[in-house]
């Protein structure tokens, strides 16, 4: 799809964001060069705000599920025994296998995510004191509620898109700040070992943020 001013201002694109895109001659190009230009320049919340506004619910529940699993490796390391953002995830997965399923059925599937989600925010509150598991969690928390919007078909994808650009959004920050984490861990130790672990884990949060646009350019072949 050509991404154009009309469709960024239909989509009520932030100023700076519009500004940016217009300035840097984006403008025109068909989405997946306009998302790759976004990610070569470090913009990933841009890029991820885009994708989740081409996709529909279905597609919008799965990219959720896919960038909340990509991190919560990262909260059960802390968590071990803490299972409220994995039964999030399986939540929103249950809600994946019957996308035919009659309106009860899809409402029942909705309430089992919608509470499976509220334990996964509640997760993220209690492992508010690292940042790193709490983002995950968040995440966790997003692909759920993703799953859960189930009102009028309008609305069910656009609130679905916004959830899954949550859950991208959060699992972004997650990789981040685990980053930071490790380089501050290592940095009690050793400066070599500081500059050594920030720079792996770093490389591995741009891993993971181009495994999760990546998945969603697949989606909207």
């Amino acid at each position: 799809m050509e991404i154009t001013k009309e469709f960024l201002q239909s989509k009520s694109a932030c100023s700076p964001s519009y500004k940016w895109v217009v300035e840097n001659k984006l403008i025109g190009l068909e989405h997946p060069e306009f998302i790759a230009k976004l990610m070569e320049n470090n913009r990933f919340s841009d890029a991820n705000w885009l994708i989740t506004k081409l996709f529909d619910k279905m597609q919008s529940v799965k990219y959720a599920i896919f960038a909340a699993e990509q991190v919560l490796n990262i909260y059960e390391k802390k968590y071990p025994n803490d299972d409220r953002p994995r039964l999030a995830i399986e939540a929103a997965k249950k809600y994946l296998t019957n996308p035919n399923a009659k309106t009860a059925d899809d409402a029942a599937y909705a309430a089992d995510a919608a509470a499976a989600a509220d334990a996964a925010y509640d997760a993220a509150y209690d492992a508010d004191a690292d940042a790193y598991a709490a983002y995950a969690a968040d995440a966790a928390d997003a692909a759920a509620y993703a799953a859960a919007a189930h009102a009028a078909d309008a609305y069910a994808a656009g609130a679905a898109g916004a959830d899954a650009a949550d859950a991208a959004d959060a699992a972004a920050d997650a990789a981040d700040a685990y980053a930071a984490y490790a380089a501050a861990r290592a940095a009690y130790a050793d400066a070599d070992a500081a500059y050594a672990a920030y720079a792996a884990d770093r490389a591995a949060a741009g891993d993971i943020k181009t495994s999760i646009i990546n998945f969603g350019l697949e989606l909207l072949k």
